[in-house]
């Protein structure tokens, strides 16, 4: 299925690859380069590019695209799932996913591939799988197989790999068993300049962290699952029963691992959080502009806001900004035009403001009144959609695990719109 695995970082420079029927010319990765060129921003190079004798199927994570290319006609979306399997595999072994770890881990990711995938066909991909197979790298590891010239590829089967549920290890056993779960929420939204909602839709995850003794089955229920659109879950989750009970019944794997993600998409059900009054405005002949800009919290249930930046570009004309926030520090680039304001945390009793007036160049036309204005920002023990897990129970085992449920929505991404606000990613 997978041929080759390629690895390019922001500077357009493979730094990796891994081949695994036959080895691939680099040169097969020009096509990508020029799908790269064409793209406006890093993340809108096509997840497909034809090429005349091959498919070049790639993800963008960590600054990093990871490429594989594909010889005969398959699932794109099975494929793009693979590479995403693959860079939350480095993550969960280096902690993070970076050029950095990758090139100072270079071995270990090597075997990884080698165990991931069998003559180009997924193989292993579940973490606790992977782990007995090749050992997490340690300080201590790392200097013993540079002084022993051993691996850490292990010498045993692991146990789980010939049990029915291959995503848990066998013979797991903790001092204190507990079992927590994020809901975490990512608004995307357009808004005009009234205030009116143009389009908004949510994306989120419930995120488990399990570390249970023995065999457990656990049921999680919701208090509203009509809500959730366009499910997708981790393997361990019987769907069957989803379907009849709109329960989650599964026996999770060890660790950490995403149990579904889940789509919002009715308009009605998705609540603004915030709002935004701003007046930016020229005068015909003059060299002056005026910027108002007020935000405030809106259908928080009562909840900070908190971490919020706000960033508009501004027009080509405009030489400089000389602006007062009532909070929070700002910045112009008089290069690229961007204005950034670092507002924190929104104070409902007192509204951070940033007023103040813009230099123009001298004899330039009347600029666009409406910049785009991007918003990032996290509220904290809130689902915006409403969706609250109502118990979780297990089942199998005799103890009593300690349970936590965390709830946070964050500002999603969407596509910048001129003569709209725009609700954008919290970056990182």
């Amino acid at each position: 299925m997978i041929h080759s695995l390629f690895l390019i970082n922001a500077s357009g420079d493979i730094f990796l690859e891994k081949h695994w029927k036959s080895v691939v010319s680099r040169s097969v990765c020009d096509y990508f380069f020029e799908a790269l060129e064409r793209a406006t921003e890093p993340e809108n190079v096509p997840p497909v590019i034809p090429t005349p004798h091959h498919f070049l199927i790639n993800v963008l994570r960590h600054r990093i695209y990871f490429v594989a290319v594909i010889q005969s006609e398959v699932p794109p979306l099975f494929v793009i799932e693979f590479l995403h399997r693959v860079v939350d595999t480095f993550q969960d072994y280096f902690g993070v996913c970076t050029e950095a770890a990758i090139k100072d881990n270079v071995v270990v990711v090597y075997e990884l591939l080698e165990e991931m995938l069998d003559n180009g066909f997924p193989l292993a991909t579940e973490s606790n799988i992977l782990k007995e197979l090749i050992k997490p790298p340690t300080i201590l590891r790392t200097v013993v197989n540079t002084i022993t010239g051993s691996t850490n590829v292990g010498e045993q089967l692991p146990t789980g790999q010939l049990s029915v549920v291959p995503w848990r290890r066998t013979g797991v056993k903790y001092t204190n068993n507990e079992a927590y779960f994020d809901v975490v929420e990512e608004i995307d939204a357009i808004i005009d300049k009234s205030g009116s909602t143009i389009t908004a839709e949510i994306q989120g995850v419930v995120d488990a962290c399990v570390k249970l003794t023995g065999m457990p089955d656990l049921t999680l229920s919701f208090m509203n699952p009509r809500l959730l659109d366009d499910v997708s879950f981790h393997p361990c989750v019987r769907f069957k029963r989803w379907e009849a009970e709109r329960i989650l019944s599964f026996i999770p794997p060890d660790g950490n691992f995403r149990l579904l993600s889940y789509h919002v998409s009715s308009q009605n059900l998705v609540a603004i959080p915030v709002y935004v009054k701003h007046n930016i405005s020229f005068r015909e002949g003059s060299s002056q502009g005026r910027f108002e800009l007020t935000l405030g919290p809106k259908q928080t249930m009562g909840k900070a806001v908190e971490s919020v930046l706000v960033s508009s570009q501004l027009p080509r004309g405009v030489l400089n900004a000389n602006l007062n926030p009532s909070q929070g520090t700002y910045t112009f680039d008089p290069v690229t035009k961007l204005l950034s304001w670092d507002v924190g945390k929104i104070n409902p009793q007192k509204l951070p403001s940033l007023k103040g007036s813009m230099s123009l160049q001298t004899g330039a036309s009347k600029p666009d009144e409406n910049p785009t204005i991007n918003i990032q920002f996290k509220i904290q023990q809130l689902a915006i959609s409403g969706l609250k897990v109502n118990r979780l129970d297990m089942y199998g085992e005799k103890y009593k695990p300690f349970k936590g449920i965390k709830y946070m929505t964050k500002a999603g991404k969407f596509q910048n719109d001129c003569h709209l606000l725009v609700i954008q990613k919290l970056a990182g």
